[in-house]
């Protein structure tokens, strides 16, 4: 017989967990976010190799300007970000790598500005892009459930999930762009995918019980979906894992989002999502 976890037992510890959370996650985002140069502006540069080369060599030959680097493993080639502040041109770029490598030939494959109003308006675009999608979110949430308090449960726990990776992110220092706003989107979609499961199974076992204590339902009813949901969670995680290990500089910062996301966001499904519902309908 499986052994029932007293999951509403541990709710209020749970909550005041994720109140220290989101606290520090929003004094993270208070004291700044490392926006990347999609929403600032700057310089884009992509550079390819004849002969292998490496990021830390390439990183001290442009360290007068600090730009992040990005390689595509294999393919001997690199993207160079450069801040808006950091004024430099495509011939600077060339003249500078044929002073330092001068037995390693280079060819600038692709150099684009994006220029401060660009950087504006694709920062508009990701919050309504995030607010749309949250608001598809609420919608769809309402009419599965017919019940605000599920609805309102889920949002509230999407939003958890959102805020503490975000923040975390912020307190890394973690170029902020549009990979990383698509991985926001993305634990989302994944944290309300979680709780709607937990949610089938708490409907069905609240109208087979009526005569149960309603914390007995909750505990037997997110115990028998534990396994199904820590195995969808450490079975995504380890893809993310591998993605960030062999996919290459290039996607970190969204493989790291989506790793913290997954956490988290399983984490709010069992203690944040579940237990709101539980503690409205005892009133």
């Amino acid at each position: 017989m499986r052994k029932e976890i007293n999951f509403i037992g541990m709710s209020k510890g749970a909550f005041a967990l994720s109140a220290l959370l989101v606290l520090g996650a929003v004094a993270s985002l208070i004291r700044g976010v490392n926006w990347g140069i999609d929403f600032t502006g700057g310089t884009v540069a992509q550079i390819k190799f004849e002969q292998p080369s490496d990021i830390s060599s390439l990183r001290q030959a442009f360290s007068a300007h600090s730009p992040v680097i990005q390689e595509f493993p294999g393919a001997k080639t690199f993207i160079l970000k450069f801040s808006q502040s950091e004024e430099i041109t495509n011939a600077a770029i060339a003249e500078k790598l044929k002073a330092e490598y001068p037995e390693n030939l280079s060819e600038i494959e692709r150099f684009e500005m994006v220029g401060p109003v660009v950087g504006e308006f694709l920062k508009q675009a990701a919050i309504y892009a995030f607010g749309g999608a949250l608001l598809g979110i609420i919608f769809y949430v309402a009419l599965r459930f017919r019940g605000s308090v599920w609805g309102l449960a889920a949002v509230i726990a999407i939003i958890h999930d959102v805020i503490i990776t975000f923040g975390i992110l912020a307190a890394l220092g973690i170029s902020v762009d549009l990979i990383v706003v698509t991985s926001l989107l993305f634990i989302a979609g994944y944290s309300v995918n979680d709780t709607i499961v937990i949610y089938d199974r708490l409907r069905e076992n609240l109208r087979k019980a009526q005569r149960q204590k309603t914390a007995v339902v909750f505990n037997s009813s997110i115990t028998q979906t534990l396994s199904r949901t820590l195995i969808t969670s450490l079975t995504t995680a380890v893809v993310v894992v591998a993605l960030f290990i062999f996919g290459g500089e290039i996607i970190h910062s969204f493989a790291l989002s989506l790793l913290i996301g997954i956490v988290v966001g399983t984490y709010s499904s069992i203690f944040v999502a579940s237990p709101l519902v539980y503690y409205k309908l005892e009133k």
